[in-house]
């Protein structure tokens, strides 16, 4: 049956491989988002102010929350990876210098960790990869092919550290044929995640929307139709990462003074599960993919298998569940902590969605 014809949908609990929760207030607004949106599980991003760089940082930030992984940087050693593994963090993180939200002390060269890696390989840790290089105007590369610029990379990375998981982090990366095809041709070591907002986006909207602008940026409609492909092949290489990532309406506005640079970031958290339905939704009625590829059991796998067995967690708990239903519920123009001093918009605020609800255990 095609999910349009669809009124209800039961799934498990959806696990969200990336995620940005920030720090402080805004920490505190964004949160209870997390259950709103069906996520039971979550891999959070470092990428903090400072960064979290150390195992005691990762478990200090982890004591309000569940999951966390610490960022590649100088400090980071082999005796660092074994007190990690040791301290049941998952996977180490790895930023290019400059490419996206505080990343200034970012990767320069991967050849300096690579004996961390190889303490990686022998501790089962997952190194996450933010896939891009920064801009170079002087080797053509902007932020339309940073992350094709990458690849190289990835695949010496592979090549000489096979056992390593790498997960190709942020792959709303994965944003090119070019791309999903390295991640296909690499071993079952290699995996990446899919956002929400990149199979709706495409540079028609960030080019003229602050609220639509993200990194890696949304390319063309053939980019964002492979990704959805992807998602509904019910490749197990591919799974849920919402890259969802929230900045003040303020700050998304530029700031104060209405001139100060855009952040990077797309916000869905709160409707993270409904948000990808809807997309798959839209992508059938466009003739992007056969109706019969888009059914409960891929979104149950995309969702929620697939990136639960790369981590190698375990499944929900027996009766843990999602109950989806077309009640007219709509997405948020917003979010605002209590005392209305933070306000964070969500993308495509007023679409209808299906409304959400945790099946009773």
């Amino acid at each position: 049956m095609r999910l349009q014809d669809l009124d209800r949908l039961d799934l498990p609990p959806t696990a969200d491989m990336h995620v940005h929760l920030r720090q402080g207030a805004m920490l505190e607004l964004v949160v209870p988002q997390i259950r709103q949106g069906g996520v039971d599980t979550v891999f959070v991003m470092p990428n903090l102010e400072p960064p979290i760089t150390t195992v005691a940082q990762a478990l200090e930030y982890q004591s309000r929350l569940q999951s966390i992984e610490p960022r590649l940087y100088s400090s980071i050693t082999p005796e660092v990876i074994a007190e990690a593994a040791a301290a049941g963090i998952a996977g180490v993180k790895a930023y290019p210098q400059g490419v996206t939200t505080n990343s200034t002390s970012g990767v320069t060269a991967y050849t300096e960790f690579f004996p961390v890696f190889a303490a990686m390989e022998q501790h089962d840790l997952v190194l996450n990869l933010h896939g891009e290089v920064p801009s170079d105007p002087d080797s053509d590369i902007t932020v339309l092919n940073a992350e094709e610029a990458f690849l190289p990379t990835l695949f010496e990375l592979h090549r000489r550290f096979p056992k390593v998981q790498f997960r190709f982090s942020r792959p709303d990366m994965i944003l090119s044929p070019a791309a999903l095809a390295a991640v296909r041709a690499c071993g079952p070591s290699v995996a990446a995640t899919v956002t929400a907002h990149h199979l709706h986006l495409t540079v028609q909207q960030w080019c003229c929307d602050p609220f639509a602008f993200c990194k890696p940026v949304a390319k063309l409609p053939s980019d964002r139709d492979a990704l959805i492909k992807a998602v509904c092949s019910g490749d197990p290489k591919f799974f849920f990462g919402s890259d969802s990532a929230p900045h003040s309406t303020t700050a998304k506005r530029g700031g104060a003074s209405g001139r100060d640079k855009t952040p990077a970031g797309v916000f869905t958290q709160p409707v993270a599960t409904q948000y990808v339905l809807l997309a798959l939704e839209e992508a059938a009625e466009r003739g992007v993919v056969a109706a019969s590829s888009v059914t409960p059991e891929r979104f149950a796998q995309f969702l929620s298998g697939f990136g639960r067995a790369f981590y190698k967690l375990p499944k929900p708990a027996e009766g843990a569940g999602l109950v989806l239903e077309r009640k007219g519920a709509r997405i948020p123009e917003s979010i605002r902590s209590a005392d209305g001093a933070i306000e964070v918009a969500v993308s495509r605020g007023g679409d209808r969605v299906f409304s959400l609800s945790w099946a009773a255990t």
